[in-house]
């Protein structure tokens, strides 16, 4: 029988202790041990792409949160770009020389932003999609924030 995931979800912080098990599941991902871009019998699923939800927010950056990887198709990317033109999320875009640099500026930089009242976070969904320089053509990672806004 073969058989994918679609979802795997995880109660998390913002801690090394959490993102130490977010690139071990990412790397479990990437390598085909966890079926979510690829079948059970390890064949890899055209179309497919792994993006993160933070959701499910105790309080906000500060406490805990529900931190799932998704399989998501490219109108899943076409419906969030919808939502920035609609006002729901603010978009993030940085690219850096490796994909954990890239997505620990673009944090930053939101933790700026709310710090300097540049947003006003809902903590109700937020979306990050990161690609390894070795997949972009310019040679740099690329990390995407959609940061759900009030």
């Amino acid at each position: 029988m073969t058989y994918r995931l679609d979802k795997i979800t995880l109660r998390l912080k913002n801690d090394d202790e959490s993102l130490a098990k977010i690139n071990e599941i990412f790397a479990d991902i990437v390598l085909g041990k966890i079926p979510l871009v690829y079948t059970s019998e390890n064949e890899f699923i055209d179309g497919i792409a792994p993006v993160s939800e933070y959701s499910n927010y105790e309080c906000d950056e500060t406490g805990e949160f529900d931190y799932s990887i998704c399989a998501v198709t490219k109108d899943f990317f076409t419906q969030l770009e919808n939502d920035v033109s609609d006002g729901l999320f603010k978009k993030y875009v940085f690219k850096a020389d490796d994909v954990v640099t890239c997505a620990q500026k673009a944090w930053q930089h939101v933790w700026e932003d709310q710090r300097n009242n540049k947003i006003n976070r809902s903590f109700v969904k937020d979306y990050e999609s990161t690609i390894p320089r070795e997949l972009t053509n310019d040679g740099k990672a690329h990390c995407y924030l959609y940061i759900g806004v009030k």
